[in-house]
């Protein structure tokens, strides 16, 4: 078996390594909701790809509004009866969340531009 001779001093083993860098993962916003999301990945808010609702999250909402009375009342049908509120708290949570960063997006493009507008007055 090898064995190196001499131990690697600290700067050739920084020099062989300072190729390593760590890369930002690429981003986009969902085009359901408006959230960051990973590039060709499912939104962690919405649950949608590509504009189709994927996850459990709008399944389980499709199922409620789809879902017929049953006949027999049965603890499974009013367990979906209490899910349904949730689903639409979760749903109002994220339009006043979108909301809000819509807000902060105008104040900024408003701030941006006075203060483009006092830049040029000083030239």
């Amino acid at each position: 078996m090898a064995v190196p001779k001499k131990r690697t001093g600290h700067s050739a083993q920084g020099h062989r390594r300072s190729n390593w860098k760590a890369t930002k993962p690429e981003l986009t916003k969902c085009p359901n909701c408006g959230a960051a999301v990973l590039t060709h990945t499912v939104c962690t808010a919405c649950g949608t790809y590509k504009g189709q609702p994927v996850s459990l999250k709008d399944r389980k909402e499709d199922a409620v509004v789809e879902a017929k009375p049953a006949k027999k009342s049965s603890k499974k049908a009013e367990e979906v009866k209490v899910e349904e509120p949730k689903a639409e708290v979760k749903a109002e949570e994220v339009e006043t969340v979108t909301a809000e960063a819509e807000e902060t997006k105008e104040v900024e493009a408003v701030e941006e531009k006075t203060s483009d507008a006092e830049e040029k007055e000083e030239k």
